[in-house]
């Protein structure tokens, strides 16, 4: 159970409302540092959909000495790690700050990241390479930025996510570092469905950027000679590219909408 600490300084903070396939974030204008001293009970407090602003993590834009800016992502616990889908939102957010044009390069926790935006709002990620992918029948495990429990399952399947993933992100295994957990279901040719249960928000999200393109990933591994996917979300469809190695990917791009829903200001 989240406690709130009202005891920390009041401020006014200036946000927006971003999502990218269902996955909503609170934006933070960072870059002249004005909010530096935000608390990890402030941030609970303003993702929480009770109490504040309500969102699956927070997102401070700051200013980066070598790149266009910095991403620092907190999950709606307070927690952090890299966010595929939070990176997207930072990039047309960083966009209306006037910190980039068409392009960009910008530092995440998970390192360096390369990406662009067109006219319609869809946001063109690089990840990183990813290998050192596990698997056991079904299952598999690799970090995407963030790591993920990937389970094939036949499209039939009824599994629901909420219980599934909390017995295997609780597991003995996982239960102290914690692991996001996703269903991937083979729906066509280089379609596939996605549901994805997050740690750090504990919960289901209507979409996950790193939980997708893991997912995209297993299913190029049983489809080798696949390089496009179209990853059907809760929240909507993303597309993952990657070219395979002898190790694991690399060259793998996640594309999709990331788009503004509200400005707005709170006092906390």
């Amino acid at each position: 159970m989240i406690k709130f600490n009202f005891v920390d300084v009041i401020m006014k903070l200036n946000f927006s409302k971003y999502q990218g396939t269902g996955n909503d974030f609170i934006m933070i204008d960072n870059v002249n540092g004005d909010y530096d001293t935000l608390t990890i009970s402030q941030i609970q407090f303003l993702c929480n959909r009770k109490m504040g602003i309500g969102a699956d993590g927070l997102i401070k834009i700051s200013s980066h000495l070598d790149l266009d800016f910095e991403v620092e992502y907190f999950n709606s616990d307070g927690t952090q790690s890299f966010c595929g889908n939070g990176a997207r939102c930072s990039v047309s957010f960083a966009k209306s700050l006037w910190l980039l044009d068409d392009k960009t390069s910008f530092m995440a926790i998970d390192g360096p990241h390369v990406a662009s935006i067109n006219k319609e709002g869809i946001v063109r990620l690089e990840m990183l390479p990813v290998d050192g992918i596990t698997s056991d029948r079904n299952d598999y495990i690799m970090d995407t930025g963030s790591p993920h429990f990937v389970r094939a399952v036949g499209n039939s399947d009824e599994t629901e996510i909420v219980e599934f993933g909390k017995s295997i992100r609780y597991s003995e295994r996982f239960k102290e570092m914690g692991i996001n957990v996703n269903l991937l279901k083979i729906t066509g040719k280089n379609e596939v469905k996605v549901e994805t249960y997050e740690r750090g928000v504990e919960d289901e999200t209507l979409s996950c950027g790193t939980g997708v393109t893991a997912s995209a990933l297993v299913y190029m591994m049983i489809y080798t000679e696949t390089r496009f996917v179209d990853v059907s979300t809760k929240g909507g469809i993303l597309k993952v590219e990657a070219t395979q190695t002898k190790n694991g990917f690399e060259n793998i791009w996640l594309s999709g909408p990331a788009l503004k829903v509200y400005d707005g200001s709170i006092i906390i």
